[in-house]
């Protein structure tokens, strides 16, 4: 019974891929339709639309087979290594600046996000809160 619930979710979440792909077709978004359904679920989610027990289970079994869709676009890197001779050390650069701009970004959205949190939680509370969320 487990593995119907899975499927009826994987096709609840392709739905969405569905409609956000003739979303964009329709509205000629500059985005791709993928990214569409994935907004417009976000969105339902956070409105509790759609509950996430809906998903879950099918979003959790996704994510465990994720690795699995890289292969071939690794394959086809390496069927065209001539594309990336001579350039190793520009690729290094490439990898070690996106990391750290990737690793700021976290961090700074991270810090953002607690410091709403607080705000949030003084606000209904009426106390005013420290950094680490302690009351001053």
């Amino acid at each position: 019974m487990k593995i119907i619930r899975i499927i009826i979710q994987v096709f609840l979440l392709y739905l969405f891929y569905l409609a956000g792909d003739y979303l964009q077709k329709q509205l000629h978004l500059p985005v791709s339709g993928s990214i569409v359904g994935l907004l417009l679920l976000f969105v339902l989610l956070l409105f509790r639309v759609v509950p996430v027990k809906w998903i879950e289970e099918g979003a959790t079994t996704i994510l465990a087979y994720l690795p699995l869709f890289f292969i071939p676009a690794t394959a086809g890197i390496v069927n065209h290594m001539d594309i990336f001779s001579g350039r190793g050390l520009l690729l290094i650069l490439i990898l070690i600046v996106s990391s750290v701009l990737t690793i700021a970004a976290a961090a700074h959205s991270s810090q953002w996000l607690t410091s709403v949190n607080n705000k949030l939680k003084a606000g209904w509370s009426g106390k005013r809160l420290s950094e680490k969320g302690k009351e001053i």
